[in-house]
């Protein structure tokens, strides 16, 4: 009796695990929803899309849902409070990972305990543009209109937060001059607003500016990478105008929430740095301004923690607060 107990319970514990390797195994079996932390048009939305139009046309179908606002928490506390099943994810940004628990008072997430990171996917440095028809043609002209100005120039950044934002508080700060930060939901109406006259130039990532400089409506004063963009090759840097060691970038990477299945995990962060290998994808990110950092979720996990150590470190030593 006792040993026919003992293979009947054998028996439904392999039927158990069966069923649940079976049910791992077929995963999905349904779309996956990409969460977008900031509006349509942006420079994580673009290649938030990419990457979703790839992975879609190679392996699943992924949903792109756009939620923006505060500087991209509110669209990563989306995915930290989704049930960890694998069918949402997000693109988790310099921003809100990194700079933003600096910033903010209160977080609605913690970003080194309330996600699982997937695959590391792209950088992008800031360019500081104005419209074309801007007397402004330097990064010295801006600094001089900025100082005469005296705190009444206005620059629009994607969000609270955002790379742009602290690049164009580190820029006053190094160059002693007052500014205006005008706080926007995104790079879209960030650059509709400049377009319009709104503002007087815009702190944006690569990405959300390229197409209005290829078409001539803006221009651009300067990068804040290290070295000139491949894309942007007559931009000088900020280092090289005058403020050496200058340098703020954003990167892009996926994140799912906590206690995301190993397997999930795995097979989406192959996946996606299977997508960036491809030379289309790689020649799309390079007119875009971006470079593709493929990192595994170890690799990802790694840079998320340096950069939240770096960039709290720089915000509490400049004392830079939101207002």
């Amino acid at each position: 009796m006792q040993r026919r107990h003992f293979l009947q319970a054998t028996a439904a514990m392999t039927l158990a695990a069966a069923g649940i390797a079976r049910a791992q195994g077929a995963w999905p079996q349904k779309p996956i929803r990409l969460v977008v932390p900031f509006p349509p048009g942006g420079g994580t939305d673009t290649t938030s899309r990419l990457v979703a139009e790839k992975l879609t046309l190679t392996h699943w179908t992924l949903v792109v849902d756009n939620k923006p606002g505060a500087g991209g928490n509110i669209g990563l506390d989306t995915v930290a409070k989704s049930a960890p099943d694998g069918y949402t994810i997000g693109m988790g940004q310099a921003a809100n990972l990194a700079i933003n628990p600096a910033l903010y008072p209160k977080m609605p997430f913690d970003p080194l305990k309330d996600f699982t990171p997937v695959a590391g996917v792209a950088e992008q440095p800031v360019v500081l543009v104005v419209r074309q028809d801007s007397p402004l043609r330097t990064l010295a002209d801006f600094v001089k209109a900025a100082r005469a100005r005296n705190g009444d120039m206005g620059i629009a950044q994607a969000g609270n937060g955002t790379v742009g934002h602290l690049a164009g508080e580190m820029l006053a700060r190094r160059a002693g001059v007052r500014v205006l930060q005008v706080p926007y939901k995104g790079a879209g109406p960030a650059m509709t607003d400049l377009l319009g006259g709104q503002v007087d130039a815009y702190f944006g990532n690569t990405v959300s500016v390229m197409p209005q400089l290829s078409a001539g409506k803006i221009r651009a004063l300067a990068v804040t990478s290290a070295k000139r963009l491949p894309s942007l090759p007559a931009v000088p840097t900020v280092a090289e105008q005058g403020f050496a060691g200058f340098e703020a970038t954003t990167w892009l990477g996926l994140v799912g929430p906590a206690g995301l299945p190993a397997n999930v995990t795995e097979r989406l962060g192959a996946a996606t740095i299977k997508v960036l290998a491809r030379p289309d994808v790689q020649q799309k990110l390079a007119q875009e301004g971006s470079v593709p950092t493929p990192q595994t979720a170890a690799q990802f996990g790694a840079h998320i923690r340096a950069e939240h150590a770096k960039w709290g470190a720089l915000i509490r030593e400049a004392q830079i607060r939101l207002t």
